[in-house]
């Protein structure tokens, strides 16, 4: 587009519910498909050994990866001692995981299963570097108001110049065979406030977890004694 973003399979940017691939020319890239078995995103290792899958770094830092070592995969965040100071052992295990607060609920959207977790705004009082965003943020969102609208026609021939088959419509899913889009109309967006969820790395609790059982532990061999 005017923009240099590559759409495949969408008209314009921003469609996240269209099927397709877009790759913005900020680097963004993001996919959408509606088929069970397929994968928005899937890579192969064609060689034996523990090999990065990805990486991901903060300007020339490596601060994650996922690996595998081809039967499985790793998810790994930084941890080596180099990059940390002022380690201390933990104290108060107990009190904090006395503090937070698991429950039961389903999500909106399936209504009929019931999980185990945590409200975010809640364990973001006791472990905040789980948790991601603020208790009730908002963020503004693109949407589009009316699609782009068009010709479909069938390139020029020897026999005519130009056939239009359709005029002044939405873009089709698929096109007939050999015909080609024109759009006449460009797409109206415009911008709304939505809801920019929290969300929790539960991994992130397990070193409060351990703690608390090594004190319990330790408690319980005072006791035993």
């Amino acid at each position: 587009d005017s923009s240099g973003n590559v759409l495949v399979g969408k008209t314009v940017s921003g469609q996240i519910l269209t099927k397709g691939v877009q790759l913005s020319s900020a680097g963004a890239v993001s996919s959408t498909n509606d088929v069970a078995a397929a994968s928005s995103y899937f890579v192969n290792l064609a060689t034996s050994g523990t090999r990065y899958l990805q990486r991901f770094y903060a300007s020339t830092t490596l601060v994650g990866s996922i690996t595998s070592d081809g039967s499985a995969t790793a998810f790994n965040t930084s941890s080596d001692y180099r990059l940390k100071e002022n380690v201390v052992p933990m104290t108060g295990s107990i009190d904090r995981v006395n503090q937070l607060k698991p429950s039961r609920f389903n999500f909106i959207t399936d209504a009929d299963k019931i999980v185990d977790g945590f409200l975010a705004h809640e364990a973001q009082e006791v472990v905040p570097e789980a948790i991601t965003g603020e208790k009730d943020d908002m963020k503004t969102e693109e949407y589009e108001i009316t699609p782009a609208l068009g010709d479909v026609y069938i390139p020029a021939t020897e026999a005519v110049a130009e056939e239009v088959l359709e005029s002044g419509i939405e873009r089709p899913e698929e096109l007939p065979e050999n015909a080609q889009w024109r759009e006449t109309t460009a797409a109206v967006t415009g911008e709304r406030e939505v809801p920019d969820m929290q969300g929790i790395d539960q991994g992130k609790l397990v070193p409060l977890l351990v703690g608390a059982i090594q004190e319990l532990t330790a408690r319980l061999e005072a006791l035993e004694k």
